[in-house]
């Protein structure tokens, strides 16, 4: 079985510019305020969402494993 995920968008830091759409269009979605969201928080990793996340021009998309927290994206510094 491999890992899971716990995908989040920081509405607060989130532009719009709908890159993490554009690489991952099963994953996240643009609601009426032009903000991004998962369509599923919870979910088997995978190198689009992951591919998501790293295109985000203002590092809104933060994915961490299930269960332990521990940050997939962004890495610990």
């Amino acid at each position: 079985m491999g890992d899971r995920w716990q995908v989040e968008v920081d509405r607060s830091v989130c532009i719009g510019s709908a890159q993490c759409v554009h690489h991952a269009p099963e994953a996240f979605r643009l609601d009426v305020a032009m903000q991004s969201h998962p369509v599923e928080p919870e979910t088997d990793a995978n190198e689009k969402i992951l591919e998501a996340a790293e295109g985000c021009p203002v590092e809104a998309v933060m994915i961490s494993l299930l269960g332990s927290g521990e940050p997939v994206f962004p890495p610990e510094e």
